[in-house]
């Protein structure tokens, strides 16, 4: 019988980086991508970083793409705090402190686009 196997990372691209940064009191998983202008890619909810290769792979070609997986999503665990877009927002900034990023833009696809705009409006002098 066939094993089942899970896309772990985007597409046939491979990140310049990877791993876990302890912001907030979890590890929050995030890959990077490419060069150029820092731009945050968040995936929607229950998404990972391969299921977001079609809109990772044409934003590295031009930017440092810094992909993240959220709170209780793939790689970066659940845990007792609440899971509200503040907090994932105040984790984004953090994660960005901890790359010594002083500035990005940022882009997401559904849950990852509210955290987004939380994150601009909690943190607006670290995004364009």
């Amino acid at each position: 019988m066939p094993q089942a196997t899970t896309k772990t990372s985007a597409g046939p691209l491979t990140p310049v980086s990877s791993g876990y940064a302890d912001v907030n009191g979890i590890k929050l998983y995030h890959e990077v991508y490419g060069e150029g202008e820092p731009l945050v890619l968040l995936p929607g909810g229950l998404m990972t970083i391969g299921e977001m290769s079609t809109l990772l792979e044409p934003l590295a070609k031009t930017h440092k793409v810094i992909a993240v997986e959220l709170q209780g999503h793939g790689r970066t665990a659940d845990t007792d705090r609440p899971l509200t877009m503040e907090t994932m927002g105040n984790d984004i900034a953090a994660l960005l402190d901890q790359l010594s990023i002083q500035k990005a833009d940022i882009v997401g696809l559904s849950l990852g686009a509210a955290v987004g705009l939380r994150t601009a409006i909690q943190h607006p002098e670290k995004f364009r």
